[in-house]
């Protein structure tokens, strides 16, 4: 389809699906990732039911495919035993910085490599050889370098911030470029004349642009506000990048920028502008309280919206996943319904506890060696301080979260009797279990200090970090939901824990969502579990009665 509209057509006719969809820099071809199609005696024996198969072999390698854009024309770029993941044209449209793994398991992210080839396949360079997960490598508009971030030190150990590393083109040794930034760096680019970088950084509660000076190292932030910026992209030849920006009231137009000329940012899409005139939407504020240990903690309140000045509201506590990620001055939506439970009278606390991102490395490694060290304590500390400033009933709580917030809402309620009510989306109970049940375990593997089939496995580290181990004295009410095609956190972690709290007479159900991965996505399956854990709420918490909503009619 043209920019100016038109019917739209198809261009390929492939025979898998295709993704990672980007233009050449001419013009006139784009390039795809697609994985190889199974063979045709694997697609009759599907059909006769003879089907069995060999666990973490059953897939099919992607590849790097390159289509005409005015006939459709396909041809293959790569092809062998292995996956092509992340990649990029250079600008001149002569090679491609990509990424290379064993398969295209997510497990197996931790052995992809960043390489260099030409743009037809041919002359592939293996640049980097570490055991740590990659993404986003980029060539220097004078073919010199190569961008890339990584979650580790200059060193190359693992469980860091997000940092930006350079590599020569011609191989050599990675270095990290701003090794003393707290942020975590998300996408990053090349200026056109190669001699910055421009990035998006998480820094604790906000999502902000950057630009950093390869030689000279200075850093310039270009965007500062309330808010977390998304989906960047930057065009070197006009020095615009398009965003999103979530906000308090938005949950994200798109916005341009000139970063050449570090103008200020402008609004293009104006969808979600009548949201604030259409709805009563909660405040948000940014907070911060001490942590058990005295260090500094940062969250994100919503206030109810009928706050009664001196009164002593009910709250509901939400874990962010990860838990190497955080929370950011956002919106909300269908998983975490933060306007419905302020509607409804509830404070919401979401708070950045020891192991979130964007407040330096050892505030993120706080977690590694013991999972469970601070991060509760965390969580506790910002609940108190609530309390104490006379905003929160301390006898009307409620904990919720899900995959690492899940994981921090069955320690909590091992920890303390304190809420009246629970939710544990997708949670880990037995890292034992887990660690092997899991689909990826390079992100495990730091917290308790080896794998537990290792001689010498740290077992007692994991098995002390486990819920399970202290579910003895749970009294909380508590709901487990999960998907049954969860392999992150798979559906046996909440069995364990919701039969341990059926086994000792604790209100609890466990709902499982067929068809789910990690994280529901059907949009039934979305409202139930709101409506599941609203009515969860006001019926311990608050002890009220909940009407459930129904589906609006399709069609």
């Amino acid at each position: 389809e043209t920019v100016g509209g038109g019917e739209a057509r198809p261009l390929t006719s492939h025979e898998t699906s295709v993704s990672n969809v980007s233009w050449a820099p001419d013009g006139e071809s784009l390039f795809f990732l697609s994985s190889d199609p199974k063979s045709e005696e694997d697609k009759r024996k599907e059909e006769l039911g003879d089907d069995v198969y060999a666990f973490d072999e059953n897939f099919q390698q992607t590849h790097l495919w390159k289509v005409d854009a005015e006939t459709g024309q396909e041809t293959r770029v790569t092809e062998g035993d292995y996956s092509i993941g992340q990649y990029s044209v250079s600008r001149d449209g002569n090679r491609i910085a990509h990424m290379r793994a064993p398969s295209p398991l997510f497990g197996d992210a931790q052995w992809a490599e960043v390489w260099l080839m030409d743009v037809d396949g041919s002359g592939p360079v293996q640049l980097t050889t570490d055991t740590v997960p990659q993404s986003s490598p980029q060539l220097s508009p004078n073919g010199d370098w190569v961008l890339f971030t990584a979650d580790a030190n200059e060193e190359f150990d693992f469980y860091y911030n997000d940092k930006i590393f350079l590599i020569p083109a011609s191989g050599g040794r990675a270095r990290v470029l701003l090794p003393d930034f707290d942020g975590a760096i998300g996408q990053a680019a090349w200026s056109a004349d190669g001699r910055a970088i421009f990035f998006r950084a998480n820094i604790g509660i906000r999502e902000e642009l950057f630009r950093v000076e390869v030689e000279s190292r200075d850093l310039t932030r270009l965007t500062e506000g309330d808010h977390a910026i998304g989906g960047a992209s930057y065009d070197p030849r006009n020095g615009l990048a398009a965003f999103t920006i979530q906000s308090s009231q938005s949950p994200g137009d798109v916005w341009i920028m000139d970063l050449h000329a570090a103008g200020q940012p402008r609004q293009v899409t104006h969808i979600h502008d009548h949201l604030p005139e259409t709805f009563r939407l909660p405040r948000q504020e940014a907070i911060r309280w001490r942590g058990d240990d005295g260090v500094e903690v940062e969250g994100l309140l919503f206030w109810p919206l009928d706050y009664g000045e001196g009164q002593r509201h009910p709250l509901i506590v939400q874990t962010h996943g990860g838990p190497a990620s955080s929370d950011k001055f956002q919106f909300g939506g269908s998983s975490d319904y933060i306007q419905i439970l302020t509607a409804k009278g509830y404070f919401v606390l979401l708070p950045n506890y020891r192991g979130s991102t964007g407040y330096g490395d050892a505030f993120l490694r706080d977690m590694v060696g013991h999972y469970f060290n601070q991060a509760h304590k965390d969580v506790m500390a910002g609940v108190d301080y609530l309390i104490d400033r006379g905003l929160v009933d301390g006898e009307r709580m409620g904990k919720m979260g899900c995959s690492a917030g899940g994981h921090m809402t069955n320690k909590i309620i091992t920890y303390t009797d304190r809420f009246k009510a629970a939710s544990s989306g997708a949670g880990a109970s037995n890292w034992i279990s887990m660690y092997a049940q899991s689909d990826v375990r390079v992100y495990r593997t730091p917290w308790f200090g080896g794998n537990p089939w290792e001689e010498d496995a740290p077992i007692d580290q994991y098995w002390e970090d486990s819920p399970l181990k202290h579910v003895a004295g749970v009294t909380t009410p508590t709901l487990f939901l999960v998907g049954e095609l969860d392999y992150r956190v798979p559906m046996p972690q909440s069995v364990e824990m919701y039969r341990a709290l059926k086994a000792l007479g604790v209100p609890t159900h466990l709902y499982v969502a067929p068809r789910q991965p990690h994280g529901w996505r059907e949009l039934y399956h979305r409202l139930y579990k709101a409506n599941v854990e609203l009515d969860w709420w006001e019926r311990w918490v608050m002890g009220r009665d909940y009407e459930w909503e129904e589906a609006p009619e399709i069609g």
